[in-house]
């Protein structure tokens, strides 16, 4: 037995993390997600997988290439899986994340952007880096909670906030350019938008350029479910 029970990694390629990448597994449980990610012939994986109630399990040493993001690109690069560090919560997708399970995230966040330099910023969801392939971790996710904490980005702009064109803030922000980036957008930091886009759109990533967080009262009322 291995510290690390995950066969599915390889060499980082020159690269060292830089972002961390937060997924839910989709499946029915830990368990399930546990197999398939120490599965040879799944071909995927993760560096951490966290159970609902907090345990927290590394899968695959942090300084080897996890096999997790899959194609995408995140501010102008690619083969993210070098770049990134895959952080996996147990949840089917369909529920909230419990607030020990958050409690367990939050934990792992400081001491992996410690252990790498890696600033709020670099915090990124699986549908960011894939715009119409990925939802992951959706929109009950609360990075408004973890933006408290400094360890994410989410602003709710002001009123009176400029309002630039959209596209060119989400290239600035990161999104790779794709028909669905508005969503990808949306789903990370205005879950509840729907719609042509709108001046909070454009107000919101201008805001997320300058590195501001503005969480405001949360809407949020758990441990991490936000309003469907």
């Amino acid at each position: 037995m291995t510290d690390w029970p995950s066969p599915n990694h390889g060499d980082r390629r020159g690269q060292v993390p830089s972002l961390i990448v937060i997924h839910y597994t989709g499946m029915a449980d830990a368990a399930q997600a546990r197999a398939r990610l120490c599965d040879p012939e799944a071909e995927v994986s993760a560096h951490w997988l966290i159970d609902a109630d907090g345990t927290t399990e590394q899968l695959v040493c942090e300084t080897r290439r996890a096999w997790h993001a899959g194609a995408g690109r995140w501010q102008g690069a690619d083969d993210l899986n070098s770049r990134s560090i895959g952080i996996e919560l147990a949840n089917p997708g369909d529920r909230p994340f419990p607030a020990p399970q958050m409690a367990a995230l939050r934990r792992l966040l400081r001491a992996a952007m410690a252990r790498w330099s890696i600033p709020p910023a670099h915090v990124i969801a699986h549908s960011d880096l894939a715009p119409g392939r990925k939802i992951d971790p959706g929109p009950r996710f609360d990075w408004e909670g973890l933006a408290r904490d400094q360890l994410a980005l989410f602003a709710r702009p002001d009123a009176d906030d400029p309002a630039p064109p959209l596209a060119p803030s989400l290239t600035a922000l990161g999104y790779p350019d794709h028909p669905a980036r508005l969503d990808a957008f949306r789903l990370r930091h205005r879950p509840w938008a729907t719609g042509p886009e709108t001046p909070e759109d454009r107000q919101t990533a201008a805001r997320l350029l300058l590195h501001e967080n503005i969480p405001g009262e949360s809407r949020l009322r758990d441990g991490g479910s936000a309003p469907s």
